[in-house]
């Protein structure tokens, strides 16, 4: 190969080998797969974007490089020159006939990738999940969560909402400190990791009107349900001069507009995780409603033990939802099992004005919010009430101080929405690293 043909090949994307039919390409990459038929070998290679199968024929390679294809082994690094050709029956949809190859780095045959098509225990895929998100399926996964992180960044931006981060470090708990990872800090002081970024939200959006927070949370339940991360992501919404039904009407906005996206923009990678897409096609507005009070009574009659005054626990959500095909809001719940900020039901004090968005198909709790308590009295007692240290609160009760107004949001769980868009089995699968209970590596 001459060095002048070689450098009329163009750089590109397998994703955008459609744009390049007929023309020369250097595509660089891992080999995923490698078939072999006599002379020719079919090399198939990814590079993060897509799959592409190669066709390197004998006679049209030096020797050298021939060889060197038909011995690789399984993810050694490479790159490829060649022609693009539509080719239906190939993954993708196109082929690149090659013309040359340089290799970069061949694993070695005595230590070979872990990771092959025979089964592996899901422990083993774990401690290699560095490895693991090279497959097709957890690669799809993660690309879901990326169009759903744009999806749900793209509906607030245009939302008129203001991106305002919040700390991670917290000096105090947004709903409690049984569930706070304590963390040294300096000169012998204590803060917590958060577990949401609410109560700082509530102070943006005194400030802005309509903002969001988005990042990692942290929760220290020892729980090894398949819907529980000790560290997982949230959006967390909030609105001044918002009601229960405001914050009911955005979330289901919210949820519509992101399964819609996924729909139009990432059907390959559903395929590829083989998700029943009319399951989500049917998410459409709106969403079923109905109270607490409500929900107890259909679960008692399908079987639950649940007697009201109880928090529902992952079979009472199942149980809920398992003759819907769509989600469900269940909204004014006892206050004794709601956080001590929730506004109270001015028709009923007893219940709190909250919300939750338990997803079908045995999903769960997708969100969870409501109204906030304006009353700087009644906020003041619950405080009391709870017993939390009123001096590392004292910001927060500036807001009741100083122009309050109704107002509210929730939060949504990144993982637990793309466990159901993508119909996975756990939470695990949805975050790149996942940690959990028993597992804080690799």
């Amino acid at each position: 190969m001459s060095e002048q043909l070689e450098t009329k090949a163009t750089d590109i994307s397998i994703n955008d080998a459609h744009q390049h039919v007929g023309e020369r390409v250097r595509i660089r990459g891992w080999l995923y797969n490698l078939r072999k038929s006599g002379k020719i070998v079919f090399p198939l290679i990814r590079d993060g974007s897509g799959l592409m199968q190669c066709v390197a024929v004998k006679s049209n390679l030096p020797e050298e490089t021939f060889n060197a294809l038909k011995g690789l082994t399984q993810e050694s690094s490479l790159s490829v020159t060649g022609t693009v050709r539509a080719e239906p029956r190939a993954t993708g949809g196109y082929e690149l006939d090659v013309d040359g190859a340089e290799i970069i780095q061949r694993v070695e045959e005595d230590h070979p990738y872990p990771i092959t098509p025979k089964d592996h225990g899901v422990d083993f895929l774990m401690d290699h999940r560095h490895l693991w998100l090279r497959s097709r399926r957890q690669h799809a996964a993660i690309q879901v969560r990326h169009e759903v992180i744009k999806a749900i960044r793209d509906y607030f931006d245009g939302h008129g909402f203001t991106l305002v981060d919040t700390p991670i470090f917290t000096p105090a708990a947004c709903e409690g400190t049984t569930t706070l990872f304590e963390v040294d800090y300096f000169e012998d002081e204590k803060v917590y990791l958060t577990q949401s970024g609410q109560l700082y939200n509530e102070a943006n959006a005194m400030a802005f009107g309509k903002v969001y927070c988005f990042g990692p949370t942290f929760r220290a339940e020892k729980s090894k349900t398949r819907r529980h991360l000790t560290e997982f992501w949230m959006v967390e919404p909030e609105m001044a001069y918002a009601d229960l039904d405001e914050i009911t009407r955005v979330a289901e906005e919210l949820v519509v507009s992101v399964i819609g996206r996924v729909l139009d923009t990432r059907r390959e990678q559903l395929n590829v995780l083989e998700r029943d897409t009319s399951k989500l096609e049917s998410i459409k507005a709106p969403f079923h409603r109905m109270s607490y009070d409500d929900a107890v009574k259909d679960l008692q009659a399908k079987g639950s033990e649940i007697q009201w005054g109880g928090d529902f626990g992952n079979t009472d959500e199942t149980l809920l939802t398992q003759d819907l095909d769509k989600p469900v809001f269940v909204t004014r719940y006892p206050s004794a099992i709601k956080a001590f900020y929730f506004q109270p039901d001015p028709q009923r004090p007893e219940l709190a004005l909250g919300v939750d968005m338990i997803a079908p198909e045995g999903y769960g709790e997708i969100i969870g919010g409501g109204q906030r308590i304006h009353d700087l009295a009644l906020l003041e007692a619950r405080l009391a009430e709870h017993h939390l240290p009123r001096e590392a609160f004292e910001w927060y009760l500036d807001l009741r101080r100083f122009g309050s107004v109704p107002h509210g949001g929730f939060g949504m769980g990144v993982e637990r929405l793309v466990a159901w868009i993508c119909g996975l089995e756990h939470v695990r699968e949805t975050i790149p690293y996942p940690r959990m209970l028993y597992r804080t590596r690799p």
